[in-house]
């Protein structure tokens, strides 16, 4: 009895390290929610990509399959909200990771804001070139008002990073114009709470990784992910925000039940 004991947890200890680092940083798994008022049609399709930090671990190849479930999806709008290299000085394969993001399709556009790896390591010379070429805008503290085929307007906005940039709501918001639902981007999520009484309804952010490996009696937590770590919060004045737990990994290239996401909103308004 104690001998099947003890070889079950010698086998779930080598089993767990070898799922963690080989086979759950590999998935891509596809979150969808219904926002905004559902007794109103569905106006718009946004998806959301994050933290993708292209790296050793995570090579341009891996991307093939977020390619494959992104344009299956078939979105009117992509978002990523930031984190594209995990440190350029070591991985960078521009030219590749430009022809891969071009590969996602979305019918209205595709948007983007800066990550803070996007600062580091060189990042900051060609982040934007990057998204530029890969038909991603790439929203800095600014913003533009989209007006759809009824007639119905979204303002979709972008915070630049908020540890390593110079971010501004006031700045940010001085691009809305009349609107009926307002999508406002950031990559770190804490800073969401500076969008509440500003009448935005959906926040979009990253960053936490969602811990990137959840442990029993411990959570791994990042600075500025500190409040809000993953998945959909129900903030003040009916805002709400979304927190994306990325494609890649960074620091220890593995994952625990936390695994890679690609999350996929339908807007009713």
């Amino acid at each position: 009895m104690f001998k099947k004991i003890f070889i079950g947890l010698v086998l779930i200890l080598v089993c767990i390290p070898i799922y963690a680092f080989k086979i759950e940083p590999s998935l891509a798994v596809v979150h969808r929610l219904q926002l905004g008022n559902k007794s109103m049609p569905k106006e718009l399709k946004v998806l959301q990509l994050s933290d993708i930090q292209v790296s050793e671990s995570y090579s341009t190849k891996r991307l093939d399959k977020v390619i494959r479930k992104v344009n299956k999806e078939k979105p009117d709008i992509i978002v990523f909200t930031g984190d594209l290299f995990d440190n350029y000085a070591q991985y960078n394969h521009e030219p590749e990771i430009i022809e891969k993001l071009k590969e996602m399709k979305a019918t209205i556009g595709k948007y983007a804001v800066w990550g803070n790896h996007d600062y580091g390591g060189g990042a900051a010379r060609v982040y934007q070139q990057v998204m530029n070429a890969a038909n991603f805008e790439v929203l800095k503290n600014a913003g533009e008002t989209l007006t759809l085929a009824n007639g119905k307007k979204v303002f979709i906005g972008g915070l630049d990073d908020s540890l390593l940039g110079a971010p501004s709501i006031e700045e940010t918001l001085s691009y809305r114009q009349r609107y009926d639902y307002s999508i406002l981007l950031t990559h770190e999520p804490d800073v969401a709470d500076g969008f509440v009484g500003t009448n935005t309804q959906l926040v979009l952010a990253g960053h936490s990784h969602g811990g990137q490996v959840r442990l029993p009696f411990y959570e791994v937590k990042n600075v500025l992910a500190k409040k809000y770590t993953r998945g959909l919060y129900e903030l003040k004045d009916h805002t709400k925000l979304y927190v994306n737990t990325g494609l890649g990994t960074t620091a220890i290239h593995a994952r625990l039940g936390v695994p890679p996401e690609i999350s996929v909103f339908h807007l009713h308004f």
